[in-house]
């Protein structure tokens, strides 16, 4: 095996486990119904918002599990969805009575499961409702069967929904007020090598040296195209123009940026990413309100990073600033 772990079995329950003593201070951990809640939860809130998704990604999404974000995190297995019995027991443990509102990023099984859970919800008299997650470029096609994947804007959507719930804003307002960010998301990914699967230790697919994959999903899905890997500079300049021309701001829009690793980049990597987009932002625009540099939605050790730009009005950006407290929320 080349990751550190007793056994491939092993290596998702005892994560879990270890997640729930290092934060206990932070999360509850109902390991009989496999589900994470905050134990200490905004206090203004009336909507519960649950999210979840495949171990492997992390620190998404239980590192976002606390005041000022989620209320209760259900993780699947590696990269896998959670089954609809967390949600749905996630779900009902922390509604408030005023609804629920599932953050689901736009996979197959994730859409499924929360689908399920949400039926099994309305038949014990629970509201809920879905804001879906699909924010990834390279999937934007019509080959595809599903549309476009979510990425690394389930980070800022969980960071700003969470701040505006906090606010006491009902059901219909925030699912509202979250499609229409995740509208004003877009996401592209890169890789210079892919992940080691952990029951192989095998890459889930080979790059010759000095190649680039130009548009890899988070599971380990092969990119729309392969070719040569150019200087830094370059590399991110066009992915920021991709990522423009597909969010279309208008003249003096702000974005709020998300630099993110995808588990085998280095934050001095990162950091030279983060630099490049904002010398192409300052050239031309949008005004970068801020960004986030670091390891958010990961794939096991994928030598690879992201970008995602969310357009963002004053509101959004009062929200993104609001307080949270999280295991791993940076600010």
């Amino acid at each position: 095996m080349v990751y550190f772990t007793n056994s491939l079995d092993r290596m998702v329950p005892d994560a879990l486990a270890g997640f729930a003593r290092v934060h206990a201070d932070l999360v509850v951990h109902d390991e009989a119904a496999g589900f994470f809640r905050a134990r200490h939860p905004a206090p203004g809130r009336r909507v519960a918002i649950v999210s979840g998704g495949g171990s492997g990604h992390e620190p998404l999404h239980l590192g976002f599990l606390g005041a000022g974000m989620l209320d209760a995190v259900c993780p699947g297995q590696l990269m896998a969805s959670p089954h609809n019995r967390q949600v749905f027991d996630a779900s009902r443990a922390v509604s408030r009575g005023a609804g629920v509102l599932h953050l689901v990023k736009n996979y197959t099984g994730d859409r499924i499961n929360f689908g399920i859970a949400a039926e099994r919800l309305a038949h014990e008299g629970i509201d809920c409702a879905r804001v879906l997650i699909d924010d990834d470029l390279a999937s934007d096609s019509s080959e595809s069967a599903t549309g476009r994947r979510g990425t690394g804007a389930a980070v800022l959507v969980e960071k700003v929904l969470g701040a505006a719930a906090d606010t006491g804003l009902g059901l219909r307002e925030l699912a509202d007020i979250g499609t229409e960010l995740v509208s004003r998301c877009r996401s592209l990914a890169v890789a210079s090598a892919a992940h080691r699967t952990p029951a192989t230790g095998r890459s889930a697919f080979d790059l010759a040296e000095g190649d680039l994959e130009w548009g890899v999903g988070i599971h380990g899905e092969r990119a729309r195209r392969t070719e040569s890997r150019p200087a830094l500079d370059e590399l991110v300049t066009r992915m920021t123009e991709e990522l423009l021309a597909a969010l279309d701001p208008a003249a003096g829009d702000s974005v709020i940026a998300l630099v993110n690793g995808l588990g085998g980049v280095t934050r001095l990597e990162l950091y030279g990413v983060a630099r490049q987009l904002a010398a192409r932002l300052d050239r031309c625009g949008p005004v970068l309100e801020r960004v986030l540099v670091g390891d958010f939605v990961t794939a096991l050790d994928m030598r690879g990073f992201s970008l995602t730009l969310m357009r963002a009005d004053p509101e959004t950006v009062k929200w993104f600033d609001a307080p949270a407290h999280t295991p791993s929320w940076p600010r």
